[in-house]
């Protein structure tokens, strides 16, 4: 039996936070979370202990925490090196091992081969997100060489639970779909794309907190399940009932016409991404696919259908498609 961990969450409602800490809790640790407690989207078991503070207020940081220590803490909510920074300062000799979320968008783009493993360079030219959480990687592995700070760094690809749609316009493109509308599919819609449940990836993650051999070390938490983007389209507009009709634009072309959607799709979404997570099964042999995005995409329909007022449908994204779907045609 694994010895009862004190875990700190800081952030614990996001996709695959919430997740990891309903997994921490089944384990039988002791488990805060720190947050704002502004979201309800995705409630917390009642043995959760809440504590309220904005992470992005040192004050309010520490006089929430007080002078406790942690056996682990998962920060989901650091971004730039100023909030790691700060809190390898709050944290260095109050805690056991200080788990910071990454981004495997932060890996090399486009990859040069296949699979990306753990020692994939780390070199994102398209999107500053990426960027930051490679530079605060690199502020982690100097602390842990040069003090011994206990980080390790963890790098999740795309994860979704039944409240994230994985297309491009999330439930607008679904609506588009019901109505009988084209949707539009980056690229050729061929490329290869990890999508991982938030159950699976919590298994893998909560694994490895606490981990003695975790220390220092770098994980990518992905899963196995790969499919093409027209595989995700597709699923997703038969889970909603209907055969969608797929039009293929460049990204590029996306980028141009929407900036917005640029740093995601090129610096991203755009390459056939398939990765090796033969690290943290080591670990964590428990780890491993088990919902497949065929299976997903109906756990998420059933759930926007039974929440309606999260039906967001984006008038200025369903008129980029029109757009977009005039421009393709033309061609």
């Amino acid at each position: 039996m694994t010895a009862t961990k004190r875990i700190l969450f800081l952030g614990g409602s996001g996709v695959i936070s919430a997740a990891t800490v309903h997994r921490a809790v089944e384990a039988g640790h002791q488990v805060t979370v720190l947050n704002r407690g502004t979201t309800t989207l995705r409630p917390l078991p009642d043995d959760v202990r809440r504590l309220t503070g904005d992470l992005r207020e040192p004050a309010s940081l520490d006089d929430a925490l007080g002078g406790e220590e942690f056996d682990v803490v998962a920060q989901f909510m650091a971004f730039t090196t100023e909030h790691v920074a700060a809190d390898v300062e709050r944290f260095d000799g109050r805690v056991g091992q200080y788990v910071f979320i990454s981004s495997a968008s932060a890996y090399q783009k486009p990859p040069s081969r296949l699979p990306v493993t753990e020692s994939t360079p780390l070199r994102n030219p398209f999107w500053q997100y990426s960027r930051d959480k490679a530079a605060c990687e690199d502020l982690l592995v100097a602390a842990y060489r040069d003090r011994g700070f206990p980080a390790t760094i963890i790098r999740p690809s795309h994860t979704y639970d039944r409240t994230i749609l994985p297309t491009l316009g999330g439930w607008t493109d679904v609506a588009r779909m019901r109505a009988g509308k084209p949707v539009v599919v980056h690229g050729d819609g061929t490329s290869l794309w990890t999508l991982t449940h938030a159950k699976d990836a919590a298994v893998g993650l909560a694994g490895l907190l606490g981990h003695p051999a975790a220390l220092g070390e770098a994980f990518t938490l992905t899963g196995d399940h790969t499919p093409t983007w027209d595989q995700v389209y597709t699923w997703l507009g038969q889970a909603a009932g209907v055969e969608p009709e797929l039009v293929h634009v460049a990204s590029e072309t996306i980028a141009l016409a929407a900036p917005e959607h640029g740093p995601g799709l090129l610096g991203d979404k755009a390459h056939s991404m398939v990765f090796d997570n033969a690290k943290v099964r080591a670990l964590v042999p428990g780890f491993r696919t088990t919902t497949t995005y065929d299976e997903g995409a109906v756990e998420q329909v059933a759930w926007f259908d039974a929440h309606p007022h999260y039906q967001d449908v984006d008038p200025a994204f369903d008129a980029l498609s029109d757009r977009l779907v005039a421009h393709a045609r033309s061609l």
